[in-house]
């Protein structure tokens, strides 16, 4: 019991050691439940995420970072479209210089959005590599899974 109060009181307050890492959310109700998926034993999933990632310069105020997020507000609608999707989060880490574009879709529908070649990815790439300023331009695919579910917030 003790331990679990000290993981809870540790997660409450992890924030603090990430102060320039910033997320925003989109979220899309879903409108299926989802059978599970397994990988192994113990490890279950209901969504699969796709990963759109780079790095920013700090040069001229951040410009190359404000043209990321243009890119993404142009592309957004388009992403709420997937058949599936769950959510679209954007982070950007001030430290790293990392923005990065986290689009969730029920594993059951994710094939589907795979055979389109995840549209709208390949346009958005093209516009982070002609952005002056960003380098390192990645895609990748991962399950996600909540671990728990518990309202960290002051009451």
């Amino acid at each position: 019991m003790k331990s679990s109060a000290l993981l809870i009181l540790f997660l409450k307050n992890a924030s603090a050691f990430t102060p320039s890492c910033k997320t925003t959310s989109i979220r899309k109700p879903s409108s299926s439940l989802n059978e599970m998926k397994q990988i192994v034993d113990g490890v279950e999933f209901d969504t699969i995420a796709r990963e759109w990632r780079c790095k920013f310069t700090s040069d001229g105020n951040k410009a190359s970072l404000v043209a990321c997020q243009m890119a993404l507000e142009s592309i957004a609608e388009d992403l709420l479209e997937v058949e599936g999707v769950k959510g679209i989060e954007r982070i950007v880490c001030d430290d790293c210089l990392d923005f990065k574009v986290i689009t969730s879709v029920d594993a059951d529908k994710f094939g589907e959005w795979k055979k389109e070649q995840f549209e709208p990815e390949e346009f958005f790439i093209e516009m982070l590599g002609a952005i002056d300023g960003v380098s390192q331009i990645e895609t990748q695919t991962y399950t996600k899974m909540p671990v728990m579910a518990t309202d960290f917030s002051d009451e």
